[in-house]
């Protein structure tokens, strides 16, 4: 004998869990960051946004359309 018997449905929602928390271990290392690691990058995006709109050397419309163009000569 192999030692007792082995009931399927208990055998097979173990082995999904079991699956379910590789995926989700996996998932945790690729998408896991902490909150202040978001508000950090979120502020450096800010700041370098406005750097850039900063240096733009064309003024733009409230619709975001550019002042100077081919057809507004």
């Amino acid at each position: 004998m192999n030692g007792g018997v082995v009931n399927l449905r208990q055998f097979r929602k173990r082995k999904a869990r079991a699956q379910a928390e590789r995926e989700a271990a996996d998932n945790r290392v690729k998408f896991g960051r902490r909150k202040s690691e978001k508000q950090i990058t979120e502020s450096e995006r800010a700041l370098d946004t406005a750097r850039l709109e900063g240096h733009r050397l064309r003024a733009r419309d409230d619709d975001g359309a550019d002042d100077a163009g081919p057809g507004n000569d």
